[in-house]
């Protein structure tokens, strides 16, 4: 029997890569980082191939690893060319990357899958950023087409004055302006897909976010209908059969009245996911080693369909108490204390609604 066992490297040494080597070793795989400092994240859980002006640290990577993936859609595309030059695939494909890069190639991609979007322009003036305006409508978010997450590099607009203060606030570069989408709830939903073509889904998730960074996640979402949950996983299998996509890739929606409409994706695993670590049956982490490696997905199966995920932000927090909690996991990630960074989340399960909510009461000095 041929052995399964793998060498993973992963571009990034995050909490991310730092998850998938905790999901990927008891399946016998090994990994290797390729970052900035040893004092990452990741750095105790496999090889570090540090960046360094005397040692060709790509290099070592592309001797050493079977396969790569990333933790970032804003990986450097000149390092995958590199590595796919030397026979090493990089999964997900380059394409996940092109599209996911830009946010006016994704949205005209969604376009092309009949995805619905909010009405965009992509413009490179402040004259066009106007003229976009009058023809979108306000108000209007206007987003740096490159680079940005977790709110940052965005603008909205409520009046046609705010129009040279977001041009310049936002660095006088390409933008995309977007209409603005009247949303009930922001959504997202997380499929794997592996080598030979075989999908799995999560279920829809409801996301809650504060200044721009998730904070709060229900998994499942409440009050889903058939239909809808049938239209994302629509999306996203339209999504991966034209990339060619092998791994996980997450897609955020906007839940309307007219239905979902699609906010951008992420060709990697993601921060909506980590509930699944506890709360289903197969983790986004170890589903995307599986891909990775060609061996079959996993369920996706809820364990629970009362699970919730609290991102811990900016500060520990009182841990101590919430380790007290019955059906409560803490996943620190061993990053220091940073107005804004995400230093661990808390995965919850519950047996009722009733437990959950319980929980979660107690957690309120996490959440913001």
């Amino acid at each position: 029997m041929t052995p399964i066992t793998r060498n993973i490297g992963i571009l990034g040494a995050g909490q991310l890569g730092r998850m998938l080597a905790m999901a990927g070793y008891p399946l016998g795989q090994k990994f290797g980082f390729y970052g900035f400092s040893k004092d990452e994240p990741s750095a105790m859980l496999g090889h570090m191939f540090t960046h360094d002006d005397e040692v060709d640290a790509l290099e070592q990577l592309i001797n050493w690893a079977d396969v790569v993936t990333y933790e970032s859609e804003n990986t450097d595309p000149a390092v995958v060319d590199a590595i796919e030059a030397a026979g090493v695939p990089v999964l997900p494909g380059r394409d996940a990357l092109y599209y996911s890069q830009h946010r006016g190639r994704e949205k005209t991609l969604f376009r092309e899958l009949g995805i619905p979007t909010a009405p965009f322009r992509v413009v490179d003036s402040e004259a066009a950023l106007a003229q976009a305006v009058r023809e979108i409508g306000l108000p209007a978010i206007a987003k740096t087409t490159t680079g940005g997450y977790d709110g940052k590099g965005q603008y909205r607009l409520k009046t046609a004055v705010e129009v040279p203060e977001a041009w310049r606030t936002l660095g006088g570069r390409e933008l995309i302006v977007e209409g603005f989408v009247p949303f009930e709830r922001e959504l997202s939903m997380l499929a794997a897909r592996g080598r030979d073509g075989q999908m799995v889904f999560w279920p829809l998730v409801e996301n809650v976010h504060h200044e721009g960074i998730l904070r709060l996640t229900r998994a499942p979402a409440e009050d889903v209908d058939p239909d809808t949950e049938q239209a994302a996983q629509g999306y996203l299998r339209r999504l991966m059969e034209r990339l060619d996509y092998v791994g996980v890739l997450a897609l955020e929606l906007f839940d309307t009245a007219d239905g979902l409409v699609a906010n951008e994706m992420a060709p990697r695993v993601h921060n909506s996911g980590h509930w699944s670590i506890e709360g289903a049956d197969t983790s986004q982490f170890e589903n995307h080693v599986r891909a990775l490696v060609g061996l079959p997905l996993g369920s996706t199966r809820p364990v629970s369909p009362w699970c919730a995920m609290i991102n811990i932000i900016g500060e520990t927090g009182p841990v101590e108490e919430a380790l007290r909690l019955p059906g409560v996991h803490v996943h620190l990630y061993d990053k220091a204390e940073r107005p804004g960074r995400k230093l661990g989340h808390i995965n919850v399960v519950a047996g009722s609604r009733h437990e959950l909510e319980a929980r979660l009461q107690v957690l309120a000095p996490f959440l913001p």
